[in-house]
């Protein structure tokens, strides 16, 4: 009751102008700031593990405003579920579009690291042509069919569950459908390997090249910018990476992380630090998450 009672608050939200909205979200943001309390101590340890030459005063800003956005996305992600694609064309703009039409009925991997815009980033290109990607079943099953329902309602785009596998995401490579690949989360040490994320060893999955060899596709990075007020949303397509992937799965990997570290220090206060990125540690050391949060 409660679950289906917050769909309907965020089905009336989406209506509002995005400016509105987006006051509403930040405020959702500031409250969660101040009840998520273990969260908020994750995200402030992510924050110094990755930023420890930037001082604290900084970092809790950024942490502030993370929040703020995180608050943001939550809400706004209603606008993926009901807005007419006429809005949603008006509110997130894509860049790099024809890297990705260059290679159309080649198998492609868009590569999307863990920024509060990504689902944006998904309906969007969803609008233009059918894709494939990867969901998390919820424990919520109402929200579970909501979130589904949202993340395949324009064309024939397919969601695939985690449970099923990376085998199905390969047969949807082959058959054309470009897949969007969040890689950035601690899985535990399954299928992962330890590698730098702004210098701390990361348990890493190493999915994006091991399917990238299995689907012979080529890589697409996938960068989403949640812009200020009621200004939308900016999607970045890059154009495809060269010699990827190797037959170094360490080195892709790490060339990965890289990447994505490049992007998060263009805007940190937008990455997901709600996740417990340094979850899996090395073999002897203790868990990073300790302490007053």
């Amino acid at each position: 009751m409660i679950t289906r009672l917050g769909l309907g608050v965020m089905w009336l939200l989406h209506f509002l102008p995005l400016p509105l909205l987006a006051c509403l979200g930040r405020g959702l943001g500031w409250l969660l700031y101040h009840l998520a309390r273990e969260r908020r101590g994750v995200a402030r340890t992510n924050l110094r593990l990755c930023f420890p030459q930037v001082d604290a005063a900084t970092r809790e800003a950024w942490l502030r405003e993370h929040f703020a956005l995180f608050g943001r996305s939550f809400l706004e992600r209603g606008l993926t579920w009901w807005a007419p694609p006429a809005r949603l064309k008006r509110l997130i703009r894509i860049e790099g579009w024809p890297h990705l039409e260059a290679l159309r009925g080649q198998p492609v991997l868009l590569m999307a690291p863990h920024f509060v815009g990504l689902d944006m980033a998904w309906t969007r290109m969803t609008i233009e042509r059918p894709m494939a990607g990867i969901y998390a079943n919820q424990k919520n099953p109402v929200f579970n069919r909501r979130l589904l329902a949202g993340r395949t309602r324009f064309g024939q785009s397919l969601a695939i569950s985690r449970q099923e596998g990376a085998r199905k995401g390969v047969r949807a490579i082959r058959e054309g459908l470009p897949f969007y690949y969040l890689p950035d989360m601690d899985y535990g040490p399954k299928d992962a390997i330890f590698v730098p994320f702004f210098g701390v060893p990361c348990a890493t999955i190493t999915g994006l090249t091991r399917m990238a060899h299995l689907a012979h596709a080529r890589v697409l990075p996938v960068v989403t910018r949640m812009l200020p007020g009621g200004q939308g949303y900016q999607v970045e397509i890059g154009p495809p990476w060269d010699h990827y992937p190797s037959e170094d799965t360490a080195a892709d990997t790490r060339r990965m992380n890289a990447f994505i570290e490049a992007r998060v220090r263009e805007m940190p206060e937008q990455y997901y630090w709600l996740h417990k990125r340094f979850k899996t540690r090395p073999p002897g050391e203790g868990s990073v998450y300790v302490g007053r949060p």
